[in-house]
C-alpha cells in the first residue's frame, strides 16, 4: 500500500534544494556517483503487552455471534486471532481512505473540504453499517482534524451495538510535533506486534481529558498507563 502520508512526510523529513547558480562554472572532479537515497528506516516489528487488548478480547460474548471492525485493514494475524475467537472480522483500511481523499497537497488543510470530507465517511461507512460489537481502532483517530474527528467518533457511536467495546491507542507526548503511525498485529490475548511505518504531524494534542471529551457519548472511557510513549484507551459505547 503507498505510504498514506507521503506528501506530509516529504516536509517533515526536508530536502536539500541548494541553489544550483551559487555553484562554481569548472568542471566537477570525477568521483563515484552517491548512493540512491533510501526511505525512512524504522525500526523492525516490537511484542509488546497490552493489557487493553487483554480486556477488550475478554469483553466479547463468544457464545453468539460476534461481528466486530478492524479500521486497520485486513492482516492474516488478526483475522485469524479473531476468528478463532468465533467472531466475524470486517476490515477496513482506514489509512488508505485517508490517502485517497486528502493525500495530494495539504492533508490537514484539505480536511476542511465538505466534500472530501463527505467522500472519506462515505467510502469508510457505508459498507460497515454495523451493527458491531466491537471496534479495533488502533491509531487512526490521531490524524484527523478536529471536525473531522467528530464526525468519525459519531460514526462510530452509530454502528456499535450498546455495551460494545473500542480499543483505541494514542500517542501519550503531548508535545511531539510529529508522531509515529503503525501497524498493529495480534499476538495473543495478552499482546500485539507493532510496527512503524509512517511518521507524521498529529490532528491535535490527545491529553486524558480531551481524549474522554471525544467520547463523552460513551458510556465509560478507561486508560491503560503503559512505560513507553502509547497510551491504550478502552471506550464502551
Amino acid at each position: 500500500m503507498a505510504n498514506p502520508f507521503k506528501a506530509l512526510l516529504r516536509a517533515v523529513q526536508g530536502s536539500d534544494d541548494s541553489d544550483s547558480s551559487l555553484r562554481p562554472s569548472r568542471p566537477a572532479p570525477r568521483t563515484e556517483a552517491p548512493p540512491a537515497t533510501k526511505p525512512t528506516e524504522f525500526a523492525p516489528p516490537q511484542l509488546r503487552s497490552s493489557s487493553a487488548l487483554q480486556q477488550f478480547v475478554r469483553s466479547l460474548d463468544t457464545n453468539r455471534d460476534l461481528r466486530l471492525l478492524d479500521l486497520g485493514g485486513a492482516n492474516a494475524a488478526n483475522i485469524q486471532f479473531m476468528t478463532q475467537l468465533g467472531t466475524r472480522l470486517y476490515s477496513e483500511d482506514f489509512f488508505a481512505t485517508l490517502e485517497d481523499c486528502f493525500g495530494d497537497g495539504d492533508y490537514y488543510e484539505n480536511q476542511r473540504d465538505p466534500a472530501r470530507v463527505d467522500s472519506f465517511l462515505i467510502q469508510t461507512f457505508s459498507e460497515q453499517r454495523g451493527p458491531f460489537d466491537g471496534a479495533l481502532v488502533w491509531d487512526c483517530l490521531q490524524f484527523l482534524r478536529p471536525s473531522l474527528l467528530d464526525k468519525t467518533i459519531d460514526h462510530l457511536h452509530r454502528i456499535l451495538e450498546p455495551g460494545a467495546h473500542l480499543l483505541a491507542y494514542f500517542y501519550a507526548d503531548e508535545r511531539a510535533q510529529t508522531i509515529p503511525q503503525y501497524d498493529f498485529k495480534i499476538n495473543d490475548e495478552h499482546s500485539i506486534y507493532v510496527a512503524q511505518k509512517a511518521e507524521m504531524p498529529p490532528g491535535q494534542a490527545f491529553s486524558n481529558r480531551n481524549i474522554e471529551r471525544l467520547f463523552e457519548d460513551f458510556a465509560s472511557t478507561k486508560f491503560f498507563l503503559s512505560r513507553d510513549n502509547m497510551r491504550e484507551v478502552l471506550v464502551r459505547r
